[in-house]
């Protein structure tokens, strides 16, 4: 894989992050408690809110902090928003991914040409339509739940797909609240969400103009 091939890697990988940690219809996770998580779960058409997200790095003491916003919007796709430290738009429909800085295209991925884009396409949109069966196929998952609280661990089945978004494990309620990602490589990922708004409401004319 190239470099600029493993960058586009990277970068779906985000935006699968961003589909994660919104689980709008992600309707079930976990193997075992499967009904238990899937009654929990809201599953709103529109999910917007603000990520926050700590990057540690193999041999680098502090970490890389990130927040922005983010939009998934079931049946178009998801619209992931990094404001600080620096402006950068994602923007995942079923056949494309796109990264924005400002006005400028600064890279497109075509998902019939990049095979693990395509593979985390799926993932992606097996979440949005709740399709068990697929995420089964991918990936091992053990969940439990305790009270109004879930947490769920996904471990990707193929050498390509877990080399590409490693290891999950998410926490949630209604939502899901935080995305822990543990790559490969030794580098640690913690998102956290908050301040969700769900309903055509919940976003902008600019971010629903994004998503047309």
């Amino acid at each position: 894989m190239n470099v600029n091939s493993a960058n586009n890697v990277n970068s779906a990988r985000n935006i699968l992050m961003a589909v994660l940690l919104a689980a709008s219809a992600c309707s079930a996770y976990a193997a075992a408690p499967v009904d238990k998580i899937q009654a929990m779960l809201a599953r709103p058409p529109v999910l917007c809110g603000r990520f926050d997200q700590s990057k540690q790095l193999v041999g680098i003491k502090k970490p890389l902090l990130s927040n922005g916003r983010f939009c998934v919007v079931n049946g178009k796709g998801v619209l992931w928003r990094t404001l600080q430290p620096f402006p950068n738009t994602l923007r995942l429909k079923r056949d494309e991914i796109v990264q924005m800085q400002g006005d400028r295209v600064a890279m497109r991925m075509d998902a019939k040409q990049e095979p693990v884009v395509k593979m985390i396409n799926g993932v992606l949109f097996s979440l949005l339509a709740g399709d068990l069966s697929q995420l089964e196929t991918l990936f091992e998952l053990d969940g439990s739940v305790t009270g109004n609280s879930w947490n769920v661990a996904l471990k990707a089945r193929q050498p390509a797909l877990a080399k590409a978004i490693g290891t999950l494990v998410l926490t949630g309620g209604a939502y899901v609240k935080t995305v822990t990602i543990n790559e490969a490589s030794g580098d640690r990922t913690e998102i956290s969400f908050s301040g969700l708004q769900s309903g055509s409401s919940a976003m902008t004319a600019e971010e629903g103009a994004a998503l047309e």
